[in-house]
């Protein structure tokens, strides 16, 4: 589990994330990245109803995001904030296609220490 410290909660980190963020899309979902100085690498996951009108998928989804993020949070680079945007196609990928997916965006975004 994601420790409270790396999460985005309020709404005004995720808006500045939206206005200040570069941005890196793919056909499953979208990074949003922006500096928060802090000390800390901060993680949002936004998955809508477009995705799935079942609550049970949508979280399935939150979690598996959030555990590959927190497996990956020791080699990131702190004093950023992380939104990652779900799209529909997501539904269809398994937990290796979305990992691979998510780290390849991580890459593009030159995240990595």
């Amino acid at each position: 589990m994601l420790n409270k410290k790396n999460r985005l909660r309020l709404d005004k980190d995720f808006d500045n994330a939206f206005k200040q963020g570069q941005s890196f899309y793919n056909d499953v979902f979208g990074l949003k990245l922006a500096k928060n100085n802090l000390n800390e690498f901060r993680l949002g996951v936004l998955v809508g109803l477009k995705v799935s009108k079942r609550a049970i998928r949508r979280n399935r989804i939150k979690r598996q995001i959030r555990e590959i993020v927190r497996l990956e949070t020791p080699k990131l680079k702190t004093g950023y904030d992380l939104v990652v945007i779900t799209l529909p196609k997501i539904v269809d990928k398994d937990f290796p296609e979305i990992k691979s997916l998510l780290l390849e965006g991580l890459k593009k975004l030159e995240l990595y220490k």
